[in-house]
């Protein structure tokens, strides 16, 4: 690709750049949405870049800005690669397994969105601890 212009140059840093904040901040602490892509090698080697790169992708699609993508290292379930959690205020966390990319656009819609988990790729997971 080459660059002809300073204008060409600084849209492509704005496109970039959007994509970026999304990984970096939400708006307001309390209510925030986290979702954490784990991103350990089994995580990695089953196509969790593409979900992460998916989900930003929508998020920035759908003007979400009050939600903020994470990698994480190993979420300790590689049986079930790519695994995404979901943090929204107020709820328990979420995990979802295998999480390939076209998968994403259900998850941003029906639940970051919908306020709906998407039930057929919910792992069933404890968070109480003891």
């Amino acid at each position: 690709m080459s660059i002809k212009s300073m204008d060409e140059l600084r849209k492509i840093r704005e496109e970039h750049q959007n994509k970026v904040n999304l990984r970096q901040s939400g708006n307001n602490q309390e209510d925030r949405i986290e979702i954490l892509i784990g991103m350990a090698t089994c995580g990695i080697s089953s196509g969790a870049r593409e979900t992460l790169n998916a989900f930003v992708e929508e998020i920035g699609k759908q003007g979400l800005n009050n939600a903020k993508v994470i990698t994480v290292g190993c979420i300790g379930y590689c049986h079930s690669e790519p695994t995404v959690q979901v943090n929204m205020p107020g709820q328990k966390p979420v995990l979802y397994g295998t999480v390939k990319k076209d998968k994403v656009p259900d998850i941003v819609n029906k639940h970051i969105i919908g306020g709906q988990p998407v039930e057929n790729l919910i792992l069933k997971v404890d968070f109480e601890r003891a």
